[in-house]
């Protein structure tokens, strides 16, 4: 579960504090999925950094599984996010030294040996479609290549939450379908809380929770599938009315 409760931001400046959110709050539970959408500006990556530990929050808190990451020393902090976060970035941010299958397994260089790595960097790299790709570096690669392989690398721990900052935000609208569709499919397979911030509404209305961040706060949005919801309902009433 992620809880978030009573979080605000602010950054200082020369003119006083500058606030980014403020009293946002939300729960998500395994197998979740939520968009979080906004102006430019408007603190979505922001929030992202904070929900992933990589920004502490100003006020309120987080708690992911229970644990506050924030109450944790410099080393368990580090070693939390590697191990209970994964992130996928607009820009993949591969080592373009490195192959498909070194880059899918740096996670695993940090902290207790991991004898299963490989196998599952071969699993994900086959599920995400680049088996014929594993020896080939970044340079060799297609844009929606590399962001499928960023996938993997993400998802090479485990994570229970799955942070996405405009995972397709650099793709043509082939690529960025299918990497769309393997984020939900391997995010199903692998009972992630998922996370993603875009712009992009078609990619957001995928999500079963949708959120707008404007002002600071956070609200929730109806989606597609509340509307898909609210009319079966409605049809059902109407059904039953109709067969009284």
């Amino acid at each position: 579960m992620l809880e978030v409760k009573n979080l605000s931001k602010q950054y200082p400046t020369a003119q006083g504090a500058l606030p980014i959110l403020s009293d946002v709050g939300f729960s998500l539970g395994r197998g979740d999925s939520a968009s979080i959408m906004g102006p430019s500006g408007s603190g979505k990556s922001t929030l992202l950094y904070v929900l992933g530990a990589l920004e502490p929050p100003t006020a309120g808190s987080v708690t992911l599984d229970g644990r506050d990451p924030f109450a944790l020393e410099e080393r368990a902090l580090a070693e939390f996010r590697n191990t209970r976060v994964g992130f996928v970035f607009q820009d993949h941010l591969l080592l373009p030294q490195c192959t498909v299958f070194e880059n899918v397994l740096v996670p695993t260089l940090v902290g207790d040996p991991d004898a299963d790595a490989p196998r599952r960097a071969l699993d994900l790299i086959d599920q995400v479609g680049l088996r014929d790709r594993v020896d080939h570096r970044p340079a060799e690669l297609s844009g929606g290549e590399r962001q499928r392989v960023a996938l993997a690398r993400a998802l090479i721990r485990q994570p229970l939450l799955l942070l996405c900052d405009e995972p397709t935000g650099n793709l043509d609208q082939e690529s960025a379908d299918t990497v769309a569709s393997l984020l939900f499919a391997l995010h199903q397979r692998q009972q992630t809380i998922l996370v993603i911030v875009s712009h992009n509404d078609r990619l957001a209305d995928r999500c079963a929770i949708r959120f707008r961040l404007n002002n600071q706060r956070l609200e929730r949005i109806a989606s597609s599938q509340d509307s898909a919801r609210q009319n079966d309902a409605d049809a059902g009433g109407r059904g039953a009315a109709a067969s009284e």
